[in-house]
């Protein structure tokens, strides 16, 4: 059995539904002007976000394969040593003391690799004795010695130009006189 519906519930639903189909009301009236302020407000963009995505997405190496893949590789290699070529090192001095200061000391100093340490007359004496210009060219296209000893091309430094490596080399010459 049902009991009669009391008329402060009647009054109290209805109420309820008028302040549900306002909140419905003010819902869509929101959504609609948030929708027509998308449309009219430009968004931003930025304009090196080609340029960023084509870097993330870009493949991190190649595969090269016979001749031609030698002949990529060559060329990338090529390309490289240039790169690296047309940056003079240490703002292009030619001072032979700044640029051992800056790069050879780190091996010269403490015999790194079987380096002569520097002003060691004993250790430079055989390596003068063979000429300044094969220790020039040592010095410029790296050396393998029969020792053991390592001398990388330039240093390893591949920025630093001929004149600059014969210059830190004739330095080196005149510590160990």
């Amino acid at each position: 059995m049902s009991r009669p519906t009391h008329p402060d519930d009647k009054k109290t639903a209805r109420q309820f539904s008028i302040m549900f189909a306002l909140l419905i009301l003010l819902a869509l009236f929101l959504l609609f002007m948030a929708h027509a302020v998308y449309r009219t407000v430009e968004l931003p963009t930025n304009p090196n976000a080609a340029a960023a995505t084509s870097a993330r997405i870009a493949p991190v190496g190649a595969v090269y394969a016979g001749n031609t893949g030698r002949a990529a590789m060559a060329a990338a290699a090529e390309a490289a040593s240039k790169a690296a070529a047309s940056q003079v090192a240490y703002g292009g001095t030619t001072d032979g003391k700044e640029i051992y200061d800056h790069l050879c000391s780190a091996c010269h100093a403490s015999g790194v690799a079987g380096a002569p340490t520097t002003g060691d007359k004993a250790k430079w004496a055989p390596r003068i004795a063979e000429g300044i210009d094969t220790l020039v060219k040592h010095a410029i296209d790296g050396y393998h010695g029969p020792d053991g000893n390592f001398m990388p091309p330039k240093g390893g430094n591949p920025a630093l130009t001929d004149e600059q490596v014969t210059n830190a080399v004739h330095w080196l010459v005149d510590q160990a006189k």
